[in-house]
């Protein structure tokens, strides 16, 4: 009933079957025609949220409009048959500004409490392919399994007590809030991390040249930096951390999130900074790679909510991902594993133990494994097969077994073996249970594999074209590393060739990393931001611990010359 039911009910052909005007003395009796009924309760406008090109065509303010969808729901549910189910679904923004919208379920199949679908594994948060499915379950017509959603059900129950219900009204409102408010923020949130860390490697720059300005400038310099870029690397724990607390609900919720964001970036600096630990070259990296793996993955084992709406996590109103490891949380979350990795095995290489280092390193890199694999935590396909093959060249390296073409050629037909496995394990669950791997996987046998690939390109082509900062920091990054990696004795790099010194597994450490966050790169979609995103937190650390051991050196020098005047 009503031209957009029409849309909705239509066959591919565009014919509408059985079609009525909206009609309040005739509910009663078009309603009981049909299994399924779809009505048009009418559009909401609003006035002071339209285009610039749009003129105002509904009559009367918002709240006019309301009232008048208000009256015509109160119409279909008195006369509804008696036993039936109900849903409301608010189908198209009423502006310019993207938010999320209402769905209110009441009948038989619900009950107090709300609505779950396991498309976003996020109570009181679904997805519009999920009414679809909702609609063609209760008309008992097959369900394309290219749909990709779910029938709707009840999630929590609770007692239904007005408490309970101003409860869910409160965190139905905080989705939304949340989600509205943090979706601008994102642009330039991640152009002031991309700024802020090519301002730290031309400022490491600076520090690493020796023959830069008086010892005690130098040292006043060093300290600095090395403290900045501990506190850059401790920002995307801190984006997530700020999700503990409501910062949406304040006055100015711009100025609320970076405040918020600070106060997590100062407690974790702090720590890492502060604490005994502090006085060990590695100390502030293990700090903050345990507390970013700590969060994330924390995070994914009980529910990902800290990642929902927040600066560096999922956004709803995209409707990208609700749950599990992301590209970008993937991304941070890998880095951190395996720069646990190389400082605590260096622990164990310096006291003379590899092979003691070698499975820490192995215990550390295949807990991650497991938390970003498995499908009730995690769920990302396309994260082991990245992971691993980086992982098991940092054992290889620790032990001491050099990488020969031979042994790479082994691993990458590994990697490629296992990707294909996971996928096709992946794809024998059930469709309600597979991750984008298995799905993938799934489509090359029933056709469409062709079109997720180019979809896939179109995306990555996307992100490196139309989010300039995130796409220049690639190659800095990759170019910084890779320099220092390829001339270990370069101006730039001798303080991290004495680095590799004093930490036995960097080196080999930063290859596995490069390995991981490559694969990463070419088997995920929007792959394009993995090395981005790794490179926030990886970088900031490395400089850390190059510019302590040139602190250190500068020192011992100015102690040694003191002691030479007196």
């Amino acid at each position: 009933m009503g031209p957009g039911a029409g849309v909705g009910a239509a066959y591919t052909s565009g014919a509408v079957p059985r079609y009525a005007a909206y009609e309040p003395k005739e509910l009663t009796g078009l309603l009981s025609r049909c299994r399924v009924t779809l009505v048009d309760v009418g559009s909401l406008r609003d006035p002071k949220d339209l285009p610039t090109n749009e003129v105002a065509t509904e009559p009367g303010t918002r709240a006019v409009q309301a009232t008048a969808i208000d009256r015509r729901i109160a119409e279909v549910l008195a006369a509804a048959p008696s036993g039936s189910d109900l849903v409301v679904a608010s189908m198209s923004d009423a502006g310019s500004s993207e938010r999320l919208r209402l769905v209110a379920a009441k009948g038989p199949h619900y009950g107090s409490g709300t609505l779950y679908s396991p498309s976003t594994r996020q109570d009181g948060l679904v997805q519009s392919a999920d009414l679809t499915v909702t609609a063609l379950t209760a008309a008992g017509v097959p369900i394309p399994e290219s749909l990709g959603g779910f029938a709707l059900r009840r999630g929590k129950e609770d007692s239904n007590s007005e408490g309970a219900a101003q409860d869910r009204l409160r965190h139905l409102l905080d989705f939304d809030q949340a989600s509205h408010e943090v979706h601008p923020l994102v642009p330039p949130f991640f152009n002031a991390v991309v700024i802020a860390q090519i301002a730290i490697y031309l400022l490491t720059g600076v520090v690493w040249r020796r023959d830069f300005g008086s010892i005690d400038l130098r040292l006043r310099l060093l300290r600095v930096t090395r403290r900045v870029a501990v506190i850059a690397a401790t920002i995307p724990a801190a984006t997530f951390l700020a999700n503990l607390l409501p910062w949406w609900r304040f006055p100015i919720p711009a100025v609320s999130a970076v405040f918020t964001v600070g106060l997590f970036v100062a407690v974790i600096s702090a720590v890492a900074l502060l604490g005994p630990w502090a006085r060990r070259i590695t100390g502030p990296l293990v700090v903050v790679a345990l507390a970013t793996l700590l969060v994330v993955g924390g995070d994914v084992m009980t529910g990902s909510h800290l990642q929902i709406s927040s600066l560096m996590g999922l956004q709803p109103v995209v409707g990208g991902r609700f749950y599990g490891m992301g590209n970008v949380t993937f991304a941070l979350f890998a880095t951190a594993a395996l720069l646990l990795c190389i400082a605590v095995s260096s622990h164990f290489v310096r006291r003379g133990n590899p092979r003691a280092a070698a499975i820490t390193a192995l215990v550390i890199g295949l807990a991650a494994v497991v938390v970003d694999g498995y499908p009730g935590w995690g769920a990302d396909g396309g994260g082991p097969p990245a992971l691993l093959p980086g992982l098991v060249y940092l054992v290889l390296a620790i032990l001491g077994i050099r990488m020969t073409w031979r042994r790479g050629a082994i691993l990458a037909a590994g990697t490629i073996a296992l990707f294909l496995l996971v996928g096709f394990l992946d794809s024998l669950r059930g469709t309600e249970k597979q991750s984008h791997l298995g799905r993938f996987f799934r489509s090359i046998f029933e056709g469409g594999a062709g079109d997720i690939i180019i979809r896939k390109l179109q995306q990555n082509i996307d992100i490196l074209f139309g989010n300039y900062p995130l796409a220049l920091l690639v190659p800095v990054a990759l170019v910084f590393v890779i320099v220092i990696l390829a001339r270990p004795t370069s101006w730039g790099s001798r303080s991290l060739q004495r680095s590799y010194e004093a930490v036995p597994t960097l080196r080999p450490g930063l290859i596995a990393l490069l390995i991981t966050l490559t694969i990463g790169f070419a088997i995920n979609d929007s792959g394009v931001a993995i090395p981005a995103n790794g490179a926030i937190i990886a970088v900031p650390l490395i400089i850390a611990v190059s510019v302590r051991v040139l602190e250190d050196e500068a020192r011992g020098s100015a102690t040694t010359r003191a002691s030479r005047r007196g």
